[in-house]
């Protein structure tokens, strides 16, 4: 029985072949949605360049620590989130537990959502009518199609089944070998995007907005909003910094992968705004109502109307929506992983049964949110449809509390010398000391203050 554990174990923890592995994977699973609609929605929101400057500096400041927390705990534990938290400190497996609910709620509306680029992308290759063409209500296009029934189950079922598959490979054969394959594509055509939004008449106006700061519009909201897309920009309280972290060879530099991920996760959004704002103020009449709403209503009805009046625009969509796709698959595949690692791990099964196992929860969950705008429109939870229900309970509510926990459990409950050891900051005083006040204090704090502001913001309480 012991050679059968030791044999899975080594089977399990076969991870990542190196540093461009880890770090290609890991910074594919911070680059997803949230920096494709929401950080460009945020910065229009929060003022421009202030806040990408507040952003980057809360970033290096702050978010870095968090990531490189996360990432020791895995490592050093060697173990997926309800083994991690287990060997670092028996009396919070439950904990464990719970850090796995996140993904779990995350990853059917995840893949919803991402039928719903799937759908865009081929839309738009096919130069599909009432979503291409000069004029068109693109907004009657989405509507119609969220609303149907079989069409956005079948565009969801068919990116859950990419997502699943390419975890049923493995780290290295799977997330490892696609990650280095989309990244650079991502990088690749999220440039050529930009170069091609910047030539646009007019486009330079929403250059100097994105890019220039104005410190008259800095306040305590800009703050919070960039605390929060820290979390969703860099996969920070999902179990997957742990997971991943738990595939990282011991002779790879967890600070200086770390740092790679964040510059790549934060260039990547900033690319992503210097795409979003600039084409908005070049073909909006009015850029701050059209920038007003995140999530759905900017990237498929707002970027779409765009693309329509943009010079070769059905071709700039396909681009769009692959670059879109890209994003998402790698961040999906994340998620995924962080849920395949613990029932291999701790239900001792094979990959390919996780991964069905996992596919079946996707399912059931993930039609629940897709049928939320057709047969199940009337369904409400707390006033919100199922889709947008499971994004707060998960986004807005768990992954805070999540990541609060963390950093009360390696601040006050293992030895303080652990984590920075493993980081390989532990004989560095200054740095050793910046990592304990942060992850026993400040972090902590700001957290909670987030907590509370998302869910009164979510329900209209306070508006930051």
């Amino acid at each position: 029985m012991e050679e059968q554990i030791n044999q899975f174990t080594e089977k399990k923890h076969l991870g990542f072949s190196g540093k461009l592995g880890f770090v290609l994977s890991a910074a594919g699973s911070a680059v997803g949605l949230g920096n494709l609609w929401r950080f460009p929605y945020l910065t229009a929101r929060y003022g421009g360049g202030i806040f990408i400057l507040t952003y980057i500096l809360l970033a290096v400041f702050f978010g870095l620590t968090l990531l490189m927390l996360e990432i020791a705990i895995g490592r050093n534990t060697g173990k997926s989130v309800i083994g991690a938290f287990t060997k670092l400190n028996p009396k919070f497996k439950w904990f464990g537990y719970l850090c796995v609910v996140v993904p779990i709620l995350i990853v059917p509306y995840y893949c919803v959502i991402g039928g719903w680029v799937v759908k865009y992308g081929w839309s738009f290759l096919i130069g599909a009518e009432g979503l291409v063409g000069s004029g068109v209500d693109t907004s009657a296009f989405f509507g119609g199609f969220v609303s149907d029934t079989w069409q956005p189950l079948l565009f969801f079922f068919i990116f859950a089944v990419i997502t699943v598959v390419i975890v049923a490979f493995g780290v290295q054969k799977g997330i490892e070998k696609m990650s280095k394959i989309l990244m650079p594509a991502l990088a690749i055509i999220s440039l050529f995007l930009m170069v091609y939004v910047l030539c646009q008449k007019g486009a330079w106006e929403g250059v100097g907005y994105t890019l220039i700061p104005d410190f008259g519009n800095f306040g305590f909201e800009t703050v919070l909003g960039a605390l929060g897309q820290l979390f969703y920009s860099m996969s920070i309280g999902m179990c997957i910094m742990i997971t991943y972290g738990s595939y990282m060879k011991k002779d790879v530099s967890i600070k200086s992968s770390s740092m790679q991920i964040a510059i790549f996760d934060s260039l990547f959004a900033i690319v992503a705004s210097l795409i979003v704002i600039p084409a908005v103020f070049a073909f909006s009449v009015d850029p701050s109502n059209a920038l007003a709403k995140p999530g759905p209503s900017l990237m498929f009805i707002q970027l779409t109307n765009i693309f329509n009046e943009l010079p070769g625009g059905r071709v700039i969509g396909v681009i769009f929506f692959i670059l879109v796709l890209f994003a998402a698959v790698t961040s999906s595949v994340s998620l995924v992983e962080a849920i395949v690692a613990v029932l291999c791990e701790d239900g001792r099964m094979k990959r390919v049964t996780a991964c069905v196992i996992v596919f079946s929860i996707v399912l059931v969950l993930g039609s629940l949110s897709s049928l939320g705008y057709g047969v199940l429109g009337d369904v409400r939870i707390l006033g919100k449809d199922i889709l947008d229900s499971f994004d707060i309970l998960s986004n807005y509510v768990l992954l805070p509390i999540v990541s609060i926990i963390t950093c009360v459990i390696a601040g006050w409950f293992i030895d303080k010398n652990i984590m920075p050891k493993e980081i390989g900051i532990d004989k560095n005083k200054n740095l050793n000391t910046y990592f304990n006040v942060i992850i026993k204090y400040v972090a902590p704090i700001c957290i909670f203050i987030i907590l509370v502001s998302g869910i009164l913001d979510q329900f209209g309480v306070i508006v930051i």
